[in-house]
């Protein structure tokens, strides 16, 4: 491939540079065909706790679905969150 015309400059901060890449294409910076594929087995995504009210009865019907999954309540709730915020940016 064709060599790179521009160096990746040093950033101050994580702001900073997401600053900066959001404003500019990486593929005039980085040679992704020298690229390789790699996994990060112990990488979490990040997740932040919140509090939502919920009507009881709502809850006790997602408690017998997930005891029926064998799986957690918070997960399955998790999961249909997910399943349908993914239905709707589809739209």
């Amino acid at each position: 491939m064709s060599k790179l015309k521009k160096k990746i400059p040093k950033f101050k901060s994580d702001a900073e540079e997401v600053e900066f890449w959001s404003t500019h294409d990486s593929t005039e910076y980085v040679d992704y065909s020298k690229a390789r594929k790699t996994l990060f087995p112990k990488l979490k995504p990040s997740i932040k706790t919140i509090s939502i009210r919920l009507p009881e009865s709502l809850l006790n019907h997602l408690k017998i679905l997930a005891n029926k999954r064998d799986v957690p309540y918070q997960s399955l709730l998790k999961l249909f969150l997910m399943e349908k915020v993914e239905d709707e940016m589809a739209k």
